[in-house]
C-alpha cells in the first residue's frame, strides 16, 4: 500500500506543485532528507490529496486557509502556485487572505497578501 500511495502521491504532487518544483524537491532530497519527503509524498498527496472526495482547486483553497493560519510562509507561498495550478482565480486568493485577517488577525494576512503579491506577478496575475 505505501508504494501505491507514493507513486499516487507523486502524481498528485506533481500536478499540483509542478513537475519541475518536485524533481528539485527529490533530487536535493539526501539519505538524511529523503524519508522524510517520501513520507510527505504518500501521506499528504497519496492518502490526502489521493481521495477524490474533495476536488484539487478546493483542497488548495482549504490549504491556503489553513497554512496562512499557521503562518508558514515558505509552504504558503508553494501552495500559492499550486492553487493557481488548480484553478484558484486572483480573486478567490483575496478572499481567502480576508478571511485569514478576520479569524486569525490582520498582520498574517498582510503578510499573506505580500507573498500572494508575489507569486501572482511572477506569473504575470497581477
Amino acid at each position: 500500500m505505501q508504494q501505491d500511495l507514493l507513486e499516487k502521491g507523486l502524481e498528485q504532487r506533481k500536478s499540483t506543485l509542478g513537475e519541475k518544483y518536485v524533481t528539485a524537491a527529490y533530487d536535493n532530497a539526501d539519505d538524511f532528507s529523503r524519508p522524510l519527503q517520501e513520507a510527505m509524498t504518500a501521506w499528504c498527496w497519496g492518502f490526502g490529496w489521493g481521495d477524490d472526495t474533495i476536488d484539487a482547486k478546493t483542497r488548495s483553497m482549504m490549504n491556503l486557509a489553513m497554512i496562512g493560519a499557521l503562518g508558514k510562509m515558505h509552504e504558503w507561498e508553494t501552495h500559492c502556485n499550486g492553487a493557481v495550478n488548480n484553478g484558484v482565480s486572483v480573486e478567490e486568493i483575496r478572499a481567502i487572505i480576508h478571511v485569514v485577517g478576520i479569524y486569525c488577525g490582520v498582520p498574517q494576512s498582510l503578510e499573506c497578501m505580500r507573498v500572494a503579491r508575489k507569486v501572482l506577478e511572477e506569473r504575470d496575475l497581477l
